[in-house]
Formats: C-alpha cells, structure tokens, sequence
C-alpha cells in the first residue's frame, strides 16, 4: 500500500496545483478587479493561466497534429495515422498520406521510451513524411495497461521491435533515437541469427548509449552510483485505483519530470517566468514557442518498473549490450552475425545525455560487418534535441540520413525492392 500512496499522493499534488492555478486566473480576471489599477491581479492572472497548463499537460498525451501534407501538386493531403500492429505495451504506426503514391523508402522511427511519449518525434516524422512512408513505435503509458497483461521489460521491448521489423519486411530502413539505440541494436542482431531474411536495409543509431562508459555523462555516473535496491525503493511506485493499471508497479512520469527539470533547474525557472510576464503583457499565445515546447516536455508516461529497472541494470551497470552479452528470451544475441545491414551512427558534439563516442562503440560490436556498411557523424554544436529534431537534424543530418538509405538501398537490390537508381530528391 505504501507505494500505492506515494502515487496517489504526487497525483493529488500535481491536481491541486493545477486547481490553483485556475482558481488564481479565476479570481483575478474577474471583472470588477479591472478596476482597480493594480498590476498584483495582471500578474495573478498570468501565474494562474501558465500554472494550470503546466499541471494539466502532465497528464495528457499530446495529439501528433499531423492533419495534413502538402504534397508535389501543391494540394493538401490528409494524413490517416493508422495502427498496423496493436499490442499491449505498444502499437506500430503508419503515417498514410491519402492520394499521395507509395514513397521510395520505407522508414521505421523507433521512439524512446524514457519518458515522453512517441510525439516527441512529431517534428522528425514531418520532415520525413516528403519523401518517406513513415511507421514509428508507439509507446503505451503503463498506468493504463492492466496487470494482466503480464511484464514489459528490455527483452519483451526487443521483441516487439524484431515482431515490428518481421512486420514490415526486408526493405525498411530502421531510424532508432536515443534510449532504443542499443536494444534495436540487439533487435537487428536477432533477426540476423533467427531469421536473416527479415533484417532492414539499414540501420541509423541516434544519440543512444550503446557504451555508457565510453564518455560518462551525469546520466552514467547516476547509474553507476546508485544501487538496484536504492532504485526500487525511491523510484518505483505502486498506480492507484484512478487508471487502468491499477497494482502495477512502475516508474511514475511525475517523478521522471522531476528528474528532468532538476538537470536545467535554472532554466526552465526562468522560461516560467519569462512566460508569466509575456502572458501579463498580452505577447503570449496558445502556439507560442514556450507553449510549443513544453506542452511536449511536460507531457510524461509512466513505465514498468521491469523495463526501467532492467535498463539501468543490464545496460547501463553490467553494458551487456556493450560487451556484446545481452540475452533475449534465453538466447545470447551476437551484434557480431550482422553482415548485410548498413548501420550508421549520428552523434550530437554537445550531447549532455549520450554523449559522443557511446553511440560509435556500436560500429566496434559490428565485427561481421564490412567497413564499407559503416558510416558515423557527430554534428558540430548539436546537443541531444537537435541531432533528431531541431535545425541540425533538418539541415545537416536528415540529408545525410537520406543518402545513406539511397546507398543502402542501390548496394543491396536482393534484400528488397530494386535498385532505386532515381532515388527522390532530398
């Protein structure tokens, strides 16, 4: 019961917050206030409007937004976000465009879970949907996934990608971004040794800390201070009786964000602030580039306790990945059987959370690979962000992603459709 509690209790807080808030823009808006020339209520008003939108997104799951493309006739196509693949702890996909024809790559954008949900990369699947039939993981938050449904850790999350990956053949290109990098690694590994004619035609590895020890960050160093048991006693709670997953234990979102805001402590305080006086001033809007951002950020998910205690465990403390000893339901994977997968590493030079060299490490583990199937990038002055989603990724990195895939597809006409030799413009 006690975990029970905990959550119950950071669910309230985060309820009442978010009634303050609108209480506060309540009060002061009222209209009898207006006058009295005292800027006290302009600034009540202000707090209470971004104090309610702050606690409300935390339980929302933010809409993809993705209506409609416009495509080479200059007309607008309506986008229908179909589920190919629907499975408890997450579904597969499909960004279809309506009357639009079958695009020359098929990419599958493999989502974290850390956190956020799949949305995260709503901006990386817009620039990819002008010239790419787009599928992407679709993470479940685990408060709504009853307990009957049984466990979800990194073997069962490395599973649905090798199922994800059967699913839609031999001719895809695998984009996988940060905390997936390792396992869609092993996922590639398995289907290598299990069923070879399955694999993708690429692989592209974003940000991911294939090596965590490679260049520590504050994000290893934590996992290598704290003991499994410290871990399940401070971080993992029991879902009250409010959602679906009622007794599952997992990894609250709430308590995520919080170690998310605590890493920038000082700058989000002051993107607050700064948006409480632009709000006063009547600068503010509900599409404004604060609200853009963090109506994103704040949005969290919980996940299993299994899932999240594994990865820190047999990732980050023993790298089984690393050391090329991951097991996935009682077989040892071999990164080392991979032999026609071209595989290329993104890295950011400003990376704070995977920093440059632990993505790369993935390209020592290929040692069945030619070196001509391997290819590496690190961006010049690109944090974590902007490697998948911001001006980095549109200018720099996405054409060279492309490329890479075009390469892939012309080097290896057997393994799926034919050589594309007039691949589309980027």
């Amino acid at each position: 019961m006690r975990y029970m509690i905990t959550y119950d209790l950071m669910e309230s807080l985060r309820n009442t917050n978010q009634w303050l808030g609108a209480s506060a823009n309540s009060l002061a808006s009222y209209p009898i206030f207006s006058m009295v020339p005292n800027p006290a209520f302009s600034w009540m008003s202000a707090w209470g409007e971004v104090t309610e939108r702050t606690f409300q997104r935390m339980v929302t799951k933010p809409d993809w937004g993705i209506r409609t493309f416009t495509c080479e006739d200059g007309k607008d196509h309506l986008v229908d976000i179909r589920t190919v693949v629907e499975r408890p702890f997450g579904d597969l996909v499909h960004f279809a465009v309506a009357g639009r024809k079958t695009q020359p790559r098929k990419v599958l954008l493999v989502a974290p879970m850390s956190g956020h949900y799949a949305t995260l990369l709503r901006s990386t699947v817009k620039s990819l949907l002008v010239n790419c039939e787009v599928y992407i993981t679709d993470w479940h938050n685990a408060r709504d996934i009853p307990v009957s449904e049984g466990k979800f850790d990194i073997e069962d999350y490395t599973l649905y990608l090798v199922d994800f990956m059967r699913e839609l053949g031999p001719d895809t290109h695998v984009v996988a971004v940060c905390q997936p990098v390792p396992l869609t690694l092993a996922a590639t590994a398995y289907l290598a040794e299990q069923d070879p004619k399955a694999q993708p035609t690429s692989l592209t590895l974003i940000g991911g800390p294939v090596d965590p020890d490679a260049t520590p960050t504050e994000v290893t160093d934590f996992g290598r201070r704290v003991t499994m048991g410290q871990l399940e006693e401070t971080m993992i709670q029991r879902v009250g009786f409010k959602y679906k997953g009622v007794g599952r234990m997992v990894y609250p979102g709430l308590l995520q964000l919080a170690s998310f805001m605590s890493m920038n402590g000082e700058r989000h305080s002051k993107a607050f602030s700064d948006q409480i006086q632009r709000v006063m001033r009547g600068d503010a809007s509900d599409h404004d580039a604060h609200n853009r951002f963090y109506d994103e950020y704040l949005a969290v998910m919980d996940m299993t306790a299994e899932f999240y205690l594994s990865t820190v465990e047999r990732v980050f403390k023993n790298r089984e990945i690393a050391r090329n000893e991951f097991v996935v339901d009682g077989h040892k994977v071999d990164i080392g059987k991979i032999t026609d997968v071209a595989v290329k590493t993104v890295e950011g030079a400003n990376d704070d959370i995977s920093a440059p060299g632990q993505c790369v490490a993935a390209l020592d583990l290929l040692t069945g690979l030619p070196d001509a199937k391997k290819a590496s990038h690190v961006e010049p002055g690109a944090g974590h962000y902007g490697i998948f989603a911001g001006r980095s990724w549109r200018d720099n990195i996405r054409p060279l992603v492309i490329d890479f895939m075009n390469a892939a597809d012309a080097a290896r006409p057997a393994r799926g459709k034919p050589a594309n030799k007039n691949a589309a413009a980027r």
